[in-house]
């Protein structure tokens, strides 16, 4: 048995194979949360006795976070559903599909396995329908449709990718009070954002916080600063013709990029410590100039996570606070926005797999983790007061207001580029090596790989 819409909701009844009214994270029909949703997908569908397995990289509290989800899911619909989470998530499901003992569905965490899983026939296509519905109700929603679509065995692009949760890197830290006691402004643009740089100069600060260092994964900070400024002084077709290597890594637009990149770490003025300090420091150390007194430098350019290697007992939002990093106005791109995420994608055609991807077009379906932790969505008819608080709905206006989203080149590109060559390369460029020199060896590596 399934509930129907109703225009009050009091005691959700106990049934067997269901998720139980008690273990509903919160009571339907009260709070902001876009209840008409809810029961309106409730009251057409109904998958009584039916199955489904979900399998992803979630695991921990994001798999208890996902499974208060999936309650509304199970309890809208009278479906059972089981999702595991395991950390070696990508082999195990490779393994799996193999056998012909797929999950129903997964959750990818990026692209690049579930495009090779499409093309090795072992996901099913979306539909049109779908993506026209995320062209039309996710902010950059064509973006999104792209990164979902590959090509299918018969060499056939379809939507195969739904994504859903969804994490923010073009972001820069600041102190609020550091900027107020200087007066300094948000800068809207890059334009502005460079001219801060120098007006903090003038004033006798510094201005950035770089740092790269990360033991054995030393220079991936760079990749995403060198993304960015892609995306900030390039069309987003050639971001995505640079990662897919259709135009070389020494092809002028990119040297372009990464020298945009070293007008603000390559100048001993700009940075903390000068230039020589940007490929030593740790990056989870660079921040810590942002707290002293007084300031060591005023901006940090990192994704979201970061706030995990602030002082103890910073919060966000007081203490610390982030901006958009800015597009220049004068390349009329619009705001792009660099990030990551997760996707959902199913490997049968049933009828209950097909109905989660429509609980997934419900604002409910991201609204309940909204409310909780760690989560963001592009989706534009969701409720953003139900953010759990200012952090998460600032970064989630950030994700609306994209009118480009792209997914971190350095995840997309083969490992030994991404996670190698393009990592040593941008130490050799903090360090002294000309951009198109730094350029033309990741491109000869590249090669040599083919």
């Amino acid at each position: 048995m399934r509930h129907a819409a109703y225009a009050s909701v009091a005691v959700l009844a106990l049934t067997a194979g269901m998720a139980a009214a008690q273990d509903m994270k919160f009571p339907v029909g009260e709070g902001g949360f876009n209840w008409d949703s809810y029961t309106s997908f409730a009251d057409a569908h109904d998958y009584s006795g039916q199955s489904l397995t979900i399998t992803g990289p979630w695991t921990g509290l994001d798999k208890e976070l996902v499974d208060s989800v999936i309650a509304y899911f199970e309890e809208a619909t009278g479906a059972d559903v089981e999702y595991s989470g395991s950390d070696s998530f990508e082999n195990d499901f490779v393994i799996a599909a193999e056998a012909n003992s797929a999950p129903d569905m997964a959750v990818f965490p990026q692209p690049g396995l579930a495009a090779d899983m499409a093309q090795r026939g072992f996901l099913q296509p979306l539909g049109e329908d779908t993506a026209d519905w995320v062209r039309e109700n996710y902010a950059a929603g064509q973006s999104w449709v792209d990164l979902g679509t590959y090509a299918g065995p018969d060499g056939n692009d379809a939507l195969y990718g739904f994504f859903y949760k969804i994490d923010v890197k073009s972001l820069v830290w600041y102190v609020p009070e550091a900027f107020e006691e200087a007066g300094y402004e948000v800068p809207q643009t890059m334009e502005d954002l460079k001219a801060l740089t120098d007006q903090i100069v003038a004033d006798g600060g510094t201005p950035w916080c770089i740092g790269l260092g990360s033991g054995a994964a030393t220079g991936w900070p760079a990749t995403d600063w060198v993304e960015d400024m892609m995306l900030r002084t390039a069309e987003p077709s050639v971001y995505d013709q640079w990662v897919a290597n259709e135009i070389p890594f020494d092809d002028p637009q990119v040297v372009n990029a990464i020298s945009e990149f070293g007008w603000f770490a390559k100048t001993d003025a700009y940075v903390n410590g000068g230039a020589t300090a940007v490929a030593s420091t740790d990056f989870r150390d660079s921040p810590a100039g942002l707290f002293s007194f007084p300031p060591e430098c005023y901006m940090h350019r990192q994704a979201s996570f970061i706030p995990t290697f602030f002082p103890e007992g910073t919060q966000v939002g007081t203490d610390a606070d982030f901006f958009y990093f800015p597009a220049y106005e004068g390349e009329d791109l619009g705001q792009p926005v660099l990030g990551a995420g997760t996707l959902f994608a199913s490997t049968t055609d049933s009828e209950v797999s097909k109905g989660f991807v429509e609980f997934l077009k419900t604002p409910i379906a991201h609204e309940i983790w909204m409310a909780q932790s760690g989560f963001l969505t592009p989706f534009t008819g969701v409720n953003p007061d139900m953010y759990a608080n200012d952090t998460l709905r600032g970064l989630g206006e950030i994700l609306t207001n994209a009118t480009t989203f792209r997914f971190d080149g350095s995840d997309l590109m083969p490992g030994e580029i991404g996670a190698g060559a393009f990592w040593t390369g941008m130490v050799d460029f903090v360090t002294g090596v000309e951009a198109e020199t730094v350029a033309s060896q990741i491109q000869d590596r590249w090669d040599a790989i083919r």
